[in-house]
């Protein structure tokens, strides 16, 4: 069944439509009068609705439905830009299926592509389409948010992380296989994990050093070396088969 986010609050039970959902419930779809369809309201509850007219684009909520479909734990990736468009909008999808929170592309050292005179507002506006269509698709109650930073001491900002990950070849190649184990497995519902990832060349022991100032800890992600936008995908299906698959 078809899943749409909402902002709108609801008025004895009837809800407004934004146009662009009403537009792919009716026009793409062909819902008609009596169709139902899946409504996070303000990202908590969801609900079935039911269109009650299409002209005006109102529908009513029949009854909340059980979602439990989140991660424990609220998941920020944070990825050095890579060279081309396909390769952010592959990790904003995937990762938005996989359960991440939040997703921040940041300018490595090794950054090919820069996002300069303001391209950012326009590729973070489509990127946020991607997920938004990404988190429908999956049936979330999240909407994963998409920002840029310009360097990598500004992923963290004013947030706060209870547990940072830094994915680092250099860890899989000496043979280090237990630091992602031991801090997932220590790991609570409710809890905040910043997972960060190299463009393509990975990063530098500068930035690798850089990042032992805010406390975090390096790990492999196996013996394979893995592409840029591999690597958020094998993390998250991790996190996945520890917190949700492993109890």
């Amino acid at each position: 069944m078809q899943r749409y986010f909402i902002s709108t609050p609801s008025t004895e039970g009837t809800i407004q439509l934004t146009p662009d959902t009403c537009h792919h419930l009716i026009d793409v779809m062909r819902a008609q009068v009596g169709t139902q369809f899946e409504l996070v309201v303000n990202h908590q509850n969801v609900y079935l609705a039911e269109l009650v007219d299409a002209n005006r684009g109102t529908a009513k909520l029949l009854e909340t439905i059980p979602n439990e479909v989140e991660l424990p734990l609220k998941v920020t990736l944070a990825c050095g830009l890579p060279k081309t468009k396909e390769k952010p909008e592959m990790i904003v999808q995937k990762a938005t299926e996989l359960g991440a929170h939040q997703i921040i592309f940041f300018e490595a050292q090794r950054s090919v592509s820069h996002w300069t005179n303001g391209k950012e507002v326009k590729k973070l506006a489509r990127l946020q389409k991607i997920a938004n269509a990404a988190a429908e698709q999956a049936h979330r109650i999240v909407q994963p948010r998409v920002t840029y930073v310009k360097k990598l001491e500004d992923v963290f900002g004013q947030q706060d992380f209870d547990i940072r990950l830094v994915a680092w070849e250099e860890s899989a190649k000496q043979g280090e296989t237990k630091a992602l184990v031991k801090n997932l497995q220590k790991a609570q519902a409710g809890q905040e994990l910043l997972a960060i990832f190299g463009p393509e060349g990975g990063l530098t022991q500068q930035e690798i050093d850089q990042l032992a100032t805010y406390q975090v800890e390096p790990v492999g992600l196996g013996p394979r070396i893995l592409r840029t936008e591999t690597a958020p995908l094998y993390l998250m299906s991790a996190i996945s088969y520890q917190l949700e698959l492993f109890k």
